[in-house]
């Protein structure tokens, strides 16, 4: 193993370890999911049995609208975590993301922590790299790596806040565009492009379709903060030039609101934590909701049976904000009448007046 692969391996230990204690959370930010008012429905005229959770994203039937997007591999804790997530995934009828397959690519002998198709013979699988390592791999390459790991899909992520934290970083960012279009292409697997924590802007989202891409995840702030993991990393707490970027990014709301009129299918994540937050982001255009710290920590507090709980309580919650707004299935719910306040209107009358 060269040093690189070295490195991008202790990254992914070192990445592991905050969750294990309650992750690395925005400071001031939040998601400003809180500013989606739904309206209540006193007479709904439904049955709970009667809503349907059901939805197709990226040609798979989902049953219901929930995504562990992609957090870690590369290790053997990491194999046993994926494996936990992806049974979990299968069991519940959701779709499951690997973390970045860059430890992978580096050393060949790491793809075994990634493979849970054996575990998970049915749900919907998405591999994982980012979007600098795809300018610099050949497209078989690429193929190779989801052929691995038998995955449906692939989520390409772009971090470049993050990387601009690390002091091992990438710092060169060109070449990502050129290479998605050449994916697109070329590859017969959908393609997802995702941010990982600072949010996706239209104007990022209008990119992508140029260049071929019609599914993406917003991964916007309030949630887990990739930028405080790395500042952590690198003792950066008395840097106030390295605290000033913790809450960088665009709300996960914002992200969402931005993107209402294109398209194209989306992941509503960054900050999910309950079922009304699934609604919510729904409610917003949405297509699936994401999450990936509230699987990973319940998994860490209580293995696999915990994450199992804690992701059913998040559906039972979006079924009861389903009832309560009348709204039998998610298409109803993205219709339902909702009120938009506080930041979240600001920034939407901003963002109109910008064009």
């Amino acid at each position: 193993m060269d040093d690189s692969a070295r490195q991008t391996e202790q990254r992914k230990r070192e990445h592991l370890t905050p969750f294990k204690s309650g992750g690395v959370n925005a400071r001031e930010q939040t998601t400003w999911l809180k500013h989606v008012h739904l309206i209540h429905r006193a007479c709904p005229e439904l049955h709970v049995d009667e809503l349907d959770l059901s939805n197709s994203f990226a040609g798979h039937t989902f049953k219901a609208p929930l995504f562990i997007t992609g957090m870690t591999g590369g290790t053997s804790e990491a194999r046993e975590i994926n494996r936990a997530l992806a049974r979990t995934a299968e069991r519940l009828g959701i779709g499951f993301g690997l973390g970045s397959q860059r430890a992978m690519l580096e050393n060949p002998e790491l793809t075994h922590t990634y493979q849970v198709r054996d575990v998970a013979p049915t749900v919907f699988l998405a591999g994982n790299l980012g979007g600098t390592q795809l300018a610099q791999t050949n497209p078989d390459t690429v193929r190779g790596l989801l052929d691995a790991v038998e995955a449906d899909a692939l989520c390409v992520h772009l971090n470049p806040a993050q990387e601009m934290m690390q002091p091992e970083g990438d710092r060169d960012f060109r070449g990502i565009l050129t290479a998605l279009e050449r994916l697109t292409a070329t590859m017969k697997r959908p393609l997802i492009v995702k941010e990982t924590g600072a949010g996706l802007s239209r104007e990022t989202v209008l990119q992508l379709l140029d260049v071929g891409v019609h599914h993406v995840d917003v991964s916007g702030t309030g949630g887990t903060s990739w930028v405080g993991v790395e500042v952590n990393r690198r003792g950066g707490e008395a840097d106030p030039d390295l605290l000033d970027f913790w809450d960088w990014g665009i709300p996960t709301a914002a992200a969402l609101l931005d993107l209402k009129d294109l398209d194209l299918q989306r992941i509503g994540a960054g900050g999910i934590r309950t079922g009304l937050d699934v609604a919510r982001a729904i409610a917003l255009g949405a297509d699936l909701a994401g999450a990936a710290s509230p699987a990973i920590q319940a998994y860490f507090n209580g293995g696999e049976e915990a994450c199992y709980t804690a992701l059913s309580r998040v559906l039972d919650g979006l079924k009861r904000a389903m009832l309560l707004t009348a709204s039998r299935s998610l298409s109803d719910l993205k219709r339902a009448p909702r009120v938009i306040q506080g930041a979240l209107l600001e920034w939407q009358k901003q963002r109109q007046l910008q064009g």
